[in-house]
Formats: structure tokens, C-alpha cells, sequence
């Protein structure tokens, strides 16, 4: 195997492992962007495109690029958790903290240019996910039923109320408590140039793990109570088509349109009981459009819009509330709750020496979670707004050069009601012949937005990317060139 394609082989294999976990996303499941490059603009290089991670986001923008492959490594600093108040019946009290705050995201690629009209390409990389991990640090207390006393004609006599919702300790009663889903891609691309408009076109295949712990109180809400909640990790595959159009409107100016179709998969069926539609989780569509004008010769200024249809995975889209026995996992069950959002994105390249490029860049987020959701989603509180990045790019030679970048996720809160679901018990009444003949009095509780609780989850992050790239010469594509 030569060294490209064991550098390949092991960063594939790496995206695997390390996909992102979701603390720190732009979008729920999406990032703002995909490499160094792209982080640090924010996502907005949708209409000029420069290295081989174009193919994740516009298929088109290879062409006319150099050969080249590019490895890159981020890391996610997150600080998420929730903070709730009042009588709460599904959360445990206090302020909870997730626990593992970082972890690694590998993404890279590779470019061939065919001819100075066409190319192809790969790039493997990993998608934003959810990630949450609650401990014992705050104790979910169990719920029983107020006591009754009897009134007369019966004996003076307090009926003790029974459990509602048992607790094992931890944040839902369950013990140790979250959410881990991780996603990998690879898309295989092919370009063409048509005079001043490009098209490329990037059949993709997609990987996705999850793992859901803690929830074991929540059984009597699962059609299926054996495929709930901690049994390890499930695996879900499957693919899609991702494909981009780049145009030269004028010499200094350039418009994109990408689109990534969804990527349709298998189902989680170890969490069949939890997951609407029986596990079936589908990475949802997207749509991205932007602009790159050549302000200067060495100055770029981009602008990019970027819309996801989370309202058609039910998994996601449907609403989390209300909540009655055998509704999890069940077809058209509850979801996350959450809406389609769009992401602004603006960003500046200057490329103020010949080694060294500048980079700046900043994009809003439209609230995909409403406070009637806020409950379950303190699992995944996707609530970021603003994210600040920038970041630089060093040509240490002709064929390899270094970008960095760093992306704040400023922080932001969500505040809302607990959600508390149906409920149903029964109060044992003691025999008073001939008065009353004992038995049971049964009671439910309709499913209600308690105005005397509060939930406030809260999501900051800070990721930093590094990115290897090595261009090939014209009559070369070793990735390391003999010496004689």
C-alpha cells in the first residue's frame, strides 16, 4: 500500500472512531464547517472553495484546484448542562453539568485534477452529533402522590400516596444519564467545468453510533421497554447524494449553490423503544447558497445562507410534548422538537504575504429548540447562536502548507417549563363495612407545562482545528517525493 493510501485508510478509519459528538454545533447535527479553512470563515466559502474539504459542502469547487491531499484535526472544549427549579417531576433539581467537556474530530481528503476542466476527488469527515453525559453529582428524587385523608363518613385516616416515578439517583432517575451520537461520512466526487459554471456531483456514505443511558424511568412511555436505554452502543448506515454548482458571474465574482440530499438509514435497533419510528434516525437534508467577491487582488470577502429540513426526520422534528404511555419510539412519536433553522455566515480572506493568509469570519444560527422542548433537550441543548472564528494559513514550501483555526460559540441559554407527562395511579381504599367495601380509586394526571418550574439549559464551546495540506507537483502525486 502506498503511503497516500495508507494515510487514507488510517484517517477514514479514525473518522470512524472520533466522528463528533454533539456539545458544540452550529445546527443541532451540523457544524459550521468542515477543516481549518472552512471553520475558520465560518462556513462561508460555499462560492470559493480552495482545498480538497470543498467536497462536503459544494461537490463543485475542486475543480481547477491542484492535486492535493489535507488531514485535518480539531478539538471541542464545551461546557453544556441545565439548571431547573420548582416541583420537577422528569429532571433532577439544581445545577447539572455534562461531563466530558472535549474530545477529537478528524476530517481530510484528497483532490486529482484530471485535466484544467475536470477533477475528482474524497473527504471523509465527521458531522456534529449529540453528546451529553450526567452523573450522580445532583439526585433525581423519587415522585410519589400526595397523601389523602379520608373524609367523613369514613374514619379519620390518611391514605399514604403511592410512587409515581421511582429513582435510581442521577438527572432522570436512571442513574448515570446522556446521550452519545456520533457521525462519519464519505463522499466520492466528480466535477466538470462548463465555461464559467462548475458542477460536481458526491455520492456519500454515512455511518452513525448512539448510545442512550439513564432513561430506565421512562419505561412505561416506551412502546418497547427492552430497547430503551443502556444497552450500549448501536450502529445505523446508509448514504445519500450531495451535489454543488459554483458560477463566474464576473472575473472578481462568484455565486454557489450546493444541496446535500438526506442521508437515508438503517435503524438504531437497540433503541427502537426510544428513537420515533421504531430507531430510525435519518441525517436530514440541506441547502447552502453564497457569494465571493474579489474586493482586491489579495482580499476575498464571502457571504453564505445554509438551511436544514430537521422537521422532516421525526426522530428530530416532532415535538417532544406531549407525552403518553407507549409513545416512544412508536411511528410519529416524539422527537426532539426540533424547527428548520438557517445559519448566516460572512467571512474575509486576506492574503497578506506570500506564506501567509488571514482569515476571519462569524455566523448566526435561527433558535431550532422553543422553551415547549427544552425538557428533554437538555440531553442535546443545541442552542448556539453567534460563533466567532479565525484563523490562518502558512505555506512552509510549495507543496505544504498548515491552516489554523479556532470557532467561539459564545454562550447562550434556553429557558422554559418542565414538560411533565401523563400519568396514572391508584390510591388503596382499607375496607368500612358496611360504609364501603374497600378497593382502589384510580387517578391520572393529563400531560402539563408546569408554570411553577423552570428549566435553563446552557451550551458555550471553543474549538480549535489544525490542517496538514500537501499540493502535488504537476508530473508527481507521491504524497512523498523520493530523493536521489
Amino acid at each position: 500500500m502506498n503511503p497516500l493510501k495508507r494515510a487514507s485508510f488510517i484517517c477514514f478509519v479514525m473518522t470512524g472512531v472520533f466522528s463528533a459528538s454533539q456539545s458544540f454545533a452550529a445546527e443541532g447535527v451540523e457544524l459550521v464547517g468542515y477543516g481549518a479553512r472552512q471553520k475558520a470563515l465560518a462556513g462561508a466559502d460555499i462560492a470559493d472553495s480552495r482545498d480538497a474539504m470543498a467536497i462536503s459542502t459544494n461537490p463543485a469547487g475542486i475543480v481547477g484546484l491542484d492535486s492535493q491531499f489535507q488531514f485535518d484535526f480539531a478539538g471541542i472544549f464545551a461546557d453544556r448542562g441545565y439548571e431547573a427549579t420548582g416541583p420537577l417531576v422528569v429532571v433532577a433539581p439544581g445545577w447539572v453539568q455534562s461531563g466530558q467537556p472535549d474530545f477529537p474530530v478528524p476530517n481530510g481528503g484528497a483532490i486529482h485534477r484530471i485535466d484544467a476542466d475536470s477533477a475528482w476527488g474524497w473527504s471523509f469527515y465527521g458531522n456534529g452529533g449529540i453528546n451529553t453525559t450526567y452523573g450522580f453529582n445532583q439526585y433525581k428524587p423519587a415522585i410519589s402522590a400526595p397523601n389523602v385523608t379520608l373524609p367523613a363518613p369514613f374514619p379519620p385516616l390518611t391514605l399514604t400516596g403511592p410512587l409515581i416515578v421511582p429513582s435510581f439517583g442521577g438527572p432522570f432517575g436512571g442513574g448515570a444519564a446522556g446521550i452519545d451520537l456520533r457521525q462519519g461520512f464519505l463522499s466520492v466526487d466528480y466535477a466538470r467545468k462548463f465555461g464559467p459554471v462548475s458542477i460536481g456531483l458526491a455520492p456519500t456514505v454515512a455511518v452513525q453510533i448512539l448510545n442512550l443511558q439513564g432513561l430506565q424511568t421512562f419505561y412505561p412511555y416506551s412502546w418497547d421497554p427492552y430497547h430503551l436505554s443502556n444497552n450500549g452502543y448501536d450502529w445505523s448506515f446508509g448514504g445519500g447524494l450531495r451535489f454543488g454548482l459554483e458560477y463566474s458571474i464576473l472575473p472578481n465574482l462568484r455565486f454557489g449553490l450546493a444541496a446535500a440530499t438526506p442521508m437515508f438509514m438503517t435503524p438504531f435497533g437497540k433503541y427502537a423503544g426510544a428513537i420515533a419510528d421504531h430507531g430510525k434516525m435519518d441525517v436530514p437534508a440541506n441547502i447552502n447558497a453564497g457569494l465571493a467577491f474579489d474586493a482586491m487582488q489579495d482580499l476575498t470577502l464571502m457571504a453564505g445562507w445554509k438551511h436544514i429540513f430537521y422537521h422532516e426526520v421525526p426522530s428530530l422534528g416532532n415535538s417532544s410534548f406531549p407525552l403518553y404511555y407507549g409513545q416512544l419510539g412508536s411511528y410519529g412519536g416524539p422527537g426532539f422538537g426540533w424547527r428548520d433553522t438557517d445559519l448566516a455566515s460572512f467571512g474575509v480572506e486576506w492574503r497578506a504575504l506570500k506564506p501567509l493568509t488571514l482569515r476571519l469570519g462569524y455566523a448566526y444560527s435561527t433558535a431550532m429548540i422553543g422553551s415547549q422542548d427544552v425538557t428533554l433537550n437538555v440531553l442535546a441543548p443545541a442552542i448556539t447562536h453567534h460563533n466567532i472564528s479565525g484563523g490562518f494559513k502558512y505555506e512552509i514550501d510549495k507543496n505544504n502548507s498548515i491552516d489554523f483555526s479556532t470557532v467561539y460559540a459564545v454562550k447562550n441559554t434556553l429557558s422554559g417549563p418542565e414538560a411533565q407527562p401523563y400519568a396514572s395511579f391508584a390510591y388503596t381504599i382499607p375496607a368500612f363495612p358496611p360504609v364501603f367495601p374497600g378497593g382502589t380509586v384510580p387517578v391520572t394526571v393529563p400531560p402539563v407545562f408546569n408554570p411553577y418550574t423552570k428549566i435553563t439549559a446552557w451550551l458555550s464551546a471553543i474549538e480549535i482545528s489544525l490542517s496538514w495540506t500537501y499540493k502535488f507537483d504537476s508530473v508527481d502525486n507521491r504524497l512523498i517525493t523520493a530523493k536521489y
